[in-house]
């Protein structure tokens, strides 16, 4: 499954077309790697995701075309989440 669109079914971003323009301004990595919004993704892949001030670390559980919002919790597990200090 792409990158863009499994981050709007697990609903981490809510909007594809923004999952798409994080992506590809260079603030997600998958397994260490900068990813474009098409990077496929497989199951028990750790995702890095930069919000800001903020680095979201989740491995992918399972995939799914589409989801209810109780389901989406089960398509992530959140390794770490952690504060970034910018630098002035």
């Amino acid at each position: 499954m792409r990158l863009d669109k499994y981050l709007k079914v697990s609903r981490l971003i809510k909007r594809r077309p923004v999952a798409k323009e994080v992506a590809d301004k260079g603030r997600i990595k998958v397994n260490g790697v900068l990813a474009k919004s098409s990077t496929d993704l497989k199951i028990n892949d750790l995702v890095e995701i930069r919000f800001g001030t903020k680095l979201l670390t989740v491995k992918v559980l399972e995939m799914k075309d589409s989801t209810k919002k109780e389901d989406a919790l089960k398509m992530y597990e959140i390794i770490s989440e952690t504060r970034i200090e910018e630098d002035a």
